[in-house]
């Protein structure tokens, strides 16, 4: 029986040390979840805008770009999927993979060859399990990514984009991360960042009661587009990233509180197994000395 009430005061002592980790882990996430969503906000405007100015140049030009014009006959497209370099996150990184790997069956389906490019240690992980063709991958930066982090990763991308499909550049730009709704709740979705799907940037400008703004263009508008192409990716690959991050502390940080709570739950389970087998030794220790002071009062009694 003491030896049962050892391993119970052990483990004990072992869950209550785990607890602490899980609660400084989640404590440590909430704190980061703020400073990731300011950013977030702060990102967000100027994105927004300059896609709205991209989209205002090619509606008031004619000129074919790899920004805004679509391939007759699409056959290659390039997917960026966002994951996280750490784990203890819920489901975060698994649900960004199947949303990617639902988006290109839906882009195979279609015909097109896929390249797809990943961020984050658990995408890589994932695809080199199970043996998938990595075009370029980066690790490193998905807490706490900066404009430079973006910056590194459009560089290949709008590459790809500019080349020729026969020398293996890619006719459209795919990108997967998990939007940052509110504190509970974010979503993995998928965008088509090249090209520009310009029917839909007017339409939710005419649905938000915008007016698109009239440009000169100077030198041309080609010279125009081909300046804001890079500026486009990269701000919407590190508003992306910003997101991707936040949704990553709040997964963090519910995952640590459910950890904690259970921790704190087997706890109390455990003590009260504990408390019933201590119980248990006294009671025995009782009995143990009532029936050794019976035996020898009996044994006084029988000599006299």
């Amino acid at each position: 029986m003491g030896s049962q009430l050892r391993v119970y005061k052990r483990r004990i002592k072992s869950i209550s040390a785990t607890k602490k980790i899980t609660k400084a882990m989640e404590m440590i996430a909430a704190s980061r979840i703020v400073k990731a969503q300011r950013q977030v906000q702060a990102s967000t405007p100027y994105a927004n805008e300059l896609t709205r100015a991209v989209t205002a140049v090619a509606t008031g030009s004619n000129t074919k770009h790899p920004l805004t014009t679509e391939a007759e006959n699409p056959t290659r497209a390039a997917v960026l999927l966002i994951t996280s370099d750490r784990g203890l996150a819920g489901g975060y990184s698994s649900n960004a993979i199947k949303a990617a790997d639902l988006l290109i069956g839906r882009l195979r389906s279609e015909g097109k060859e896929v390249d797809s490019y990943i961020i984050g240690r658990k995408g890589v992980a994932y695809y080199n399990f199970r043996e998938r063709t990595v075009v370029e991958s980066w690790t490193g930066f998905t807490d706490k990514p900066s404009y430079a982090d973006a910056k590194k990763v459009a560089g290949p991308l709008i590459e790809a984009v500019q080349q020729d499909t026969a020398e293996g550049g890619v006719d459209e730009l795919h990108i997967v991360f998990t939007e940052f709704v509110s504190m509970m709740t974010q979503a993995p979705v998928t965008n088509r960042l090249l090209p520009l799907s310009l029917d839909k940037a007017v339409e939710e400008s005419k649905a938000k009661d915008e007016i698109l703004p009239l440009y000169d263009f100077e030198p041309s508008a080609e010279g125009v587009l081909d300046a804001l192409l890079p500026r486009y990716v990269e701000s919407r690959i590190y508003n992306a990233l910003l997101q991707a991050a936040a949704s990553e502390h709040a997964h963090r940080r519910r995952a640590m509180k459910s950890a904690t709570d259970n921790a704190g739950d087997l706890v109390k389970s455990l003590s009260r197994l504990a408390n019933a087998a201590r119980q248990a030794e006294i009671t025995q220790e009782i009995s143990e000395i009532v029936g050794g002071a019976s035996a020898l009062a009996d044994a006084t009694a029988g000599s006299d």
